[in-house]
């Protein structure tokens, strides 16, 4: 795979969509509100950690800071050996014509629901947990990476959940779990309750 820009006019629903499509554990996630001048040289600082295999740089954010785009512009347009950059951002004009020119672009279409969950994720309570856990106790391995891949995208568009860099990442864990047949049960209980607390916090910020 090449470095490329994403584009996807829902950011968190981009984001979900390059990292289940990268089958790889040597990956580094700069998920950011707005990208700065200091989060431009932890980049830098990544990228000339080589590995043997390719290791995925993500970058995303909101907004991008001139200064920040033109420390990374070198690197973009010759990346250190075995390192692919992937930029995921809702509008490529948030980038500078520079950066654009030097890497691929492709787009995203947030597609529609394609599982019923069966739980309201706004609403839920621990009754609704454990019922939803009861049901799902002996979900195929397939079927249970559907309905992890279903339970972030609905709490990403519909509750506005904001996940960390360190959730995305175990989302990813738990996606690998499940292709190695761990119980849907745990699976499911880290996931739903994480998103649990993470709405709990967001209405006590409102």
């Amino acid at each position: 795979m090449n470095s490329k820009i994403v584009v996807c006019e829902d950011l968190e629903f981009g984001r979900e969509e390059v990292l289940r499509g990268i089958n790889s554990k040597l990956k580094k996630i700069f998920f950011r509100d707005e990208l700065k001048v200091d989060d431009a040289h932890d980049i830098l600082h990544e990228a000339y950690i080589t590995e043997q295999e390719n290791k995925y740089i993500i970058i995303s954010a909101k907004s991008f800071n001139q200064y920040a785009q033109n420390s990374l512009l070198k690197l973009l347009e010759e990346p250190p050996r075995n390192i692919v950059f992937i930029l995921i951002v809702r509008n490529k004009s948030l980038l500078l014509p520079t950066i654009r020119s030097r890497l691929a672009i492709e787009s995203i279409k947030v597609q529609k629901r394609s599982v019923e969950l069966g739980i309201d994720l706004r609403v839920m309570d621990m009754r609704d947990v454990f019922t939803f856990l009861k049901e799902h106790k002996f979900e195929k391995k397939d079927d249970l990476k559907r309905l992890v891949q279903e339970i972030v995208r609905e709490a990403i568009l519909e509750l506005g959940i904001d996940f960390s860099e360190s959730e995305y990442e175990m989302i990813e864990r738990l996606l690998v779990l499940s292709e190695l047949n761990s119980r849907s049960q745990n699976i499911l209980s880290y996931l739903l309750l994480l998103i649990y607390r993470k709405r709990h916090d967001k209405a006590l910020k409102q």
